[in-house]
């Protein structure tokens, strides 16, 4: 079985594509695009979910959530008595990061964006209210706070077939 980025060191990134019976087909170059921050602030929007990583006693920890935008902002919501409530309301300027993909696991392109920047609870009644009918939570849990995540560094990826990357280039 083949995999991404199999292979020497410098070598071109390489994937197996398989057929729909599961067997293995060709083996297609793979190249990867970077994304400008506009690009990968609107693929963002678009996903209906990601992971917020914060570090909780001094280890990483990775929770999935869904989100919307605010302008640029990143709205959570979340527990009060969650991990991730407790780190943002104990240290003011907590950096958090913000993953959110669409890989095709079969083709193996897609792509991938990271933010990185401040998370804050959220504590204007007005703006909870509103977060609260706009974000509705995938569980039954109750979901009583609110971050924001204020992306300072956003980069992005895309993983795609090595033509369509010299195409992307030449136009």
């Amino acid at each position: 079985m083949g995999s991404f980025g199999s292979g020497s060191a410098g070598a071109d990134p390489v994937s197996v594509v398989y057929s729909d019976d599961g067997s293995e087909g060709s083996v297609v170059p793979r190249a990867v695009v970077q994304l400008g921050r506009a690009e990968a602030m609107r693929l963002l929007a678009d996903a209906p979910f990601g992971r917020v990583v914060f570090t909780r006693d001094a280890l990483p920890a990775i929770r999935p959530v869904n989100h919307c935008l605010d302008g640029e902002e990143i709205i959570v919501r979340t527990r009060l008595t969650s991990r991730l409530t407790d780190t943002v309301r104990s240290d003011p300027a907590v950096v958090v990061a913000y993953e959110v993909d669409d890989i095709d696991p079969v083709r193996h392109i897609g792509w991938s964006v990271v933010v990185t920047g401040l998370a804050r609870p959220v504590t204007d009644p007005d703006r909870i209210a509103r977060y609260e009918r706009e974000l509705r939570p995938w569980t039954d849990t109750v979901m009583d706070a609110v971050i924001a995540i204020e992306p300072t560094l956003v980069t992005g990826v895309r993983l795609v077939e090595k033509d369509v990357a010299a195409d992307r280039l030449a136009s």
